[in-house]
């Protein structure tokens, strides 16, 4: 009897620690180049930190909300890219924008990356760039960009879909 008891305890912690183990649908924690790359719409841009009506420039481009339905294109090959935004109600300009982009392993995480590349110009020329933290990547991913708002701290959340 001691034996099956045993036995029986032995199995459940075993089914414990596989179910915790199985990875969950659509989000990945282990980011990688692999778990970017593709085509990406930007879906949502929330603000923590920021009032919601705040006009907030990012990527030296235009303000965060004019980037929600922007495509991203962040193909395997050399990490060249580009983005592209599409006039909105908000008197949004439409625009795009090649990148190079690539992975980076942060203190907090990895990061994703991205240099502007204009015509003629070559990445490696190129010193100023942006980085936003991925929190999950899979058939949905997230950035968190922080930043200093009115001499706050504050973060800017991205959700893209992937195409």
């Amino acid at each position: 009897m001691k034996n099956l008891s045993f036995a029986a305890v032995l199995l459940a912690m075993i089914a414990i620690i596989g179910s915790a183990c199985t990875p969950k649908q659509g989000v990945t924690t282990d980011i990688n180049k692999a778990a970017v790359k593709g085509n990406w719409v930007l879906t949502d841009v929330k603000y923590e930190g920021i009032p919601d009506n705040a006009k907030v420039t990012v990527f030296d481009q235009a303000e965060a909300k004019c980037f929600i339905g922007s495509q991203w294109v962040l193909p395997d090959n050399a990490a060249m890219g580009s983005y592209t935004l599409s006039a909105s109600d908000n008197a949004c300009a439409p625009a795009s924008q090649k990148i190079v982009w690539s992975i980076f392993k942060g203190a907090n995480g990895m990061q994703f990356q991205f240099k502007k590349l204009y015509s003629g110009e070559k990445a490696k020329n190129v010193t100023d760039g942006y980085r936003v933290d991925i929190l999950g990547a899979g058939s949905t991913m997230t950035w968190r960009a922080n930043v200093n708002f009115e001499g706050n701290n504050a973060a800017i959340i991205y959700t893209l879909q992937r195409q």
